[in-house]
C-alpha cells in the first residue's frame, strides 16, 4: 500500500433535500421572520434604504481604516 492510498480521507456523501421557492409559503416560516419580512418589504415601499455608497461611506467614518 502507498502512503498516498494510506492517508486518503474521504467526505462522507450527504443528501439534502432543496424546497423550491414556488413551495415556500408563510406558513413554513417562522413567525418571526414573517414580521421581519413584512416589515423589511413596508419599509423598502417607504423609501427607507440606502444605497451601497452610503452605507460604505458611513462605515468609513466609524471606522477609519489606515491607507
Amino acid at each position: 500500500m502507498t502512503s498516498k492510498k494510506k492517508n486518503k480521507i474521504e467526505e462522507p456523501t450527504e443528501a439534502y433535500e432543496v424546497t423550491p421557492k414556488s413551495e415556500l409559503t408563510s406558513e413554513n416560516l417562522h413567525p418571526v421572520l414573517v414580521q421581519l419580512l413584512e416589515k423589511s418589504i413596508k419599509e423598502i415601499e417607504e423609501g427607507k434604504t440606502s444605497t451601497h455608497e452610503e452605507v460604505m461611506k458611513r462605515f468609513r467614518e466609524k471606522f477609519p481604516l489606515q491607507k
